[in-house]
């Protein structure tokens, strides 16, 4: 049973454990900076400079600043995977999967919210999601997938230039992806895969806490959500 506070017509629940919610923040960190200074190491600026070289040395920077995120960024991985098989129900890996008739139903709902604007308020408060809604779900399964592949290319990638034995455990992707430049060039594409994930996943956050109005903003802050009473009575997870 979670914890839950009652007040008129909705309970505050909490969804989301303090591990998700520091994996979830890390992750939007890292991957802002990944983003910003892989962007720089794929068409680095010129800077005319009458330095000294050694006073000059802000590519290195910037390369040293993108290595040591990229691995918070496998460790934090690496730890989220472990709260999927620790976690409660709505972080443990098998709510990401839609095998029940009422996962189906729910997707096909979310489908008609977020792309055709449908806005039947019986409908809502019948299929909302108190964790991940299903849609949501199946994106962050792409997601990991996509986090995957930037592990691997990005190590592999770095593998060439580091004798350390972590980067090396990926010294055969470029080899096995064709060379250097197709992995540099999945790896770019995947970056701005990130992107428009990014995009779409802050716009349709405000826009079911708009529509919803049940904290869904503040839940990877605080991992409280409000439901509602008759919601919660259906849900055998609470």
């Amino acid at each position: 049973m979670e914890k839950t506070i009652q007040t008129s017509d909705f309970k505050r629940v909490l969804v989301w454990e303090l591990p998700v919610r520091i994996c979830h923040w890390i992750t939007a960190l890292s991957v802002i900076i990944l983003t910003v200074t892989g962007l720089i190491i794929a068409n680095p600026p010129v800077f005319m400079s009458g330095a000294e070289a050694s006073e000059s040395y802000w590519f290195g920077t910037v390369r040293m600043i993108h290595f040591i995120t990229a691995y918070i960024f496998l460790v934090n991985a690496i730890v989220r995977i472990y709260w999927a098989f620790r976690g409660n129900y709505y972080a443990n890996w098998r709510a990401l999967f839609p095998y029940t008739k009422r996962s189906w139903k729910n997707v096909w709902h979310v489908l008609k919210v977020d792309i055709l604007l449908q806005n039947e308020e019986e409908e809502i408060l019948k299929n909302i999601s108190i964790g991940h809604n299903y849609v949501a779900s199946i994106s962050y399964l792409v997601l990991f997938l996509l986090a995957l592949v930037q592990i691997f290319t990005g190590f592999g990638l770095y593998a060439a230039t580091s004798g350390w034995w972590l980067p090396q455990l990926f010294a055969w992707v470029p080899d096995f992806l064709g060379g250097d430049a197709p992995t540099r060039l999945i790896h770019h594409a995947a970056t701005w895969l990130f992107i428009v994930f990014t995009l779409i996943h802050v716009y349709l956050v405000f826009y079911h806490d708009w529509l919803e109005g049940r904290g869904e903003t503040s839940a990877m802050i605080s991992g409280y959500k409000f439901v509602r009473k008759e919601r919660l009575e259906s849900d055998e997870h609470i």
